[in-house]
């Protein structure tokens, strides 16, 4: 008597089972879409990015989950969120689209031809510092590869970081406060920071200040900030205000009731208007360096290489 095994070869699929999954054009183009909206986290905030609406955008997202036979994300009065299964499959699509663009990669430099999307993220409020070398450097890049697709993302150190390691980011341009095992680092510039009051404060028209009186005044903690230093100028407590980026510390020093530290370049144009002052800098200032940051031991693509070229780095001077 014949079997499904004696005429086919192979063992039969057991009930339940789904036969694994064949990657379409069209798979591809619904997993990009899937991991715009978790990178935008939600349906809405993703519709700049993909430059669709959202009922387009919750079409393309159940036709995915129809497909793979799994429920992604939650939406509408649950508010957004990713299921286990949608956990996994946004790791695994970050992971394949890394290999596509490996892939891409190698046939572009045996063509010497560089073609992708080169992913980088910086920390937010940096673009009027003219000791980073960025600016210059994707100027360069640009004319010298005009198939590489630039996607620049400025946020948090935190989100920068994250990106990084999570392969979302092939590269990041931050500050660096404590090294991390899961990076390289290459050094790019330093940055310097006062401590600043505004008009308004007690000490914005005081003659004479010594680093000592700094101590007795309020001051905004930037929390991702974590100078050492800081402990030698200022004095932080439990109700002190915080803030954790460069212009949430800006706005509370512009109040008047607050000292905080900011960049120099960053606090420059407020300084010239008359509407901040520089306390003590002779003495009380913070140095940053700031480094190109890329994934410990992860493989430097064509891309990332001419990167660091037109930074100035030298990726085999890892520190």
């Amino acid at each position: 008597m014949e079997t499904p095994l004696s005429t086919s070869g192979n063992l039969p699929p057991k009930p339940g089972t789904r036969p694994p999954l064949q990657l379409s054009g069209l798979d591809f183009k619904l997993l990009r879409v899937f991991m715009a909206v978790v990178e935008a986290g939600g349906f809405s905030a993703a519709q700049n990015e993909l430059n669709v609406g959202l009922a387009a955008i919750s079409k393309q997202i159940s036709d995915l989950e129809i497909r793979i036979g799994m429920r992604l994300c939650t939406r509408g009065r649950e508010g957004f969120g990713l299921t286990e299964e949608g956990k996994l499959v946004y790791q695994a699509s970050i992971e394949l689209f890394a290999s596509v663009d490996s892939f891409r990669d190698k046939l572009s430099s045996a063509q010497n031809e560089l073609i992708g999307d080169l992913s980088v993220g910086v920390i937010d409020n940096t673009v009027s510092d003219i000791n980073s070398p960025l600016i210059a450097a994707l100027g360069r890049l640009h004319s010298e590869s005009p198939k590489i697709r630039l996607r620049l993302h400025a946020s948090q150190l935190d989100e920068v970081e994250r990106g990084v390691v999570e392969g979302r980011l092939v590269a990041g341009i931050v500050p660096v406060y404590q090294r991390r095992e899961e990076f390289d680092y290459f050094p790019l510039y330093e940055e310097k920071a006062y401590a600043y009051c505004a008009v308004g404060h007690p000490l914005f028209n005081t003659g004479d200040i010594t680093p000592e009186v700094l101590r007795q005044y309020e001051v905004v903690n930037h929390r991702y900030a974590i100078h050492r230093d800081k402990a030698n100028f200022v004095t932080y407590d439990s109700q002190s205000a915080s803030a954790s980026q460069v212009e949430a510390v800006a706005i509370l020093i512009l109040t008047g009731r607050f000292l905080g530290f900011l960049p120099e370049h960053y606090a420059t144009p407020w300084v010239r208007e008359g509407r901040l002052r520089a306390l003590c800098p002779d003495q009380v200032y913070l140095s940053t360096a700031f480094n190109l940051i890329l994934r410990h031991n992860a493989p430097r693509s064509p891309m990332v290489k001419a990167f660091a070229a037109a930074l100035g780095v030298d990726l085999k001077a890892a520190t």
